[in-house]
């Protein structure tokens, strides 16, 4: 067991003749109580910052654990966000190209429809203009045949009548 400061205080030699000055021994005993005692108190001064730096060299060991899990989680998070973004464009683009084709054969559809309408409409239009032309034949022919001029003769016959 190691001496405390009150040990060397009370350790009383034996006298013996023509021994040590007693004065000057107590007089060292008491710069060696001074100097053991300041020891000890900067061993314990020095055991309570161990102590308080070991608690925080803990607390920074566990912070750094915590900032690294909290790193990988956020990497782990930055690569579902990344898949996720990758899986949704894929959505998107797969969506935008069903669109595409149905706007184009919607489209195509309209143009044959419209081809098909514009073809009857010339056909429509061919028959329109033949009809047209045998009408405008018909009242020719029926405008040089003698009858017209008979019509002519009694309409002058009956307004000279009046």
């Amino acid at each position: 067991m190691p001496l405390t400061p009150l040990d060397i205080h009370n350790k009383e030699f034996t006298r013996g003749f023509r021994g040590y000055d007693e004065d000057e021994v107590n007089e060292f005993l008491d710069q060696v109580i001074k100097d053991y005692e300041a020891i000890l108190r900067e061993k314990k001064d020095l055991f309570e910052q161990v102590t308080m730096l070991d608690e925080k060299l803990g607390h920074f060991k566990d912070m750094e654990e915590t900032l690294h899990k909290s790193i990988l989680i956020a990497q782990e998070t930055a690569e579902e966000v990344r898949r996720n973004a990758q899986k949704e464009a894929q959505l998107i683009v797969k969506e935008a190209e069903k669109n595409a084709d149905r706007i184009i054969n919607d489209a195509l559809s309209k143009s044959r429809k419209v081809m098909m309408d514009m073809e009857e409409l010339k056909k429509q239009a061919s028959v329109y203009k033949m009809r047209f032309k045998m009408l405008i034949e018909a009242q020719l022919e029926m405008l040089q045949t003698d009858d017209w001029d008979d019509v002519t003769e009694s309409t002058e016959e009956v307004t000279e009548d009046r």
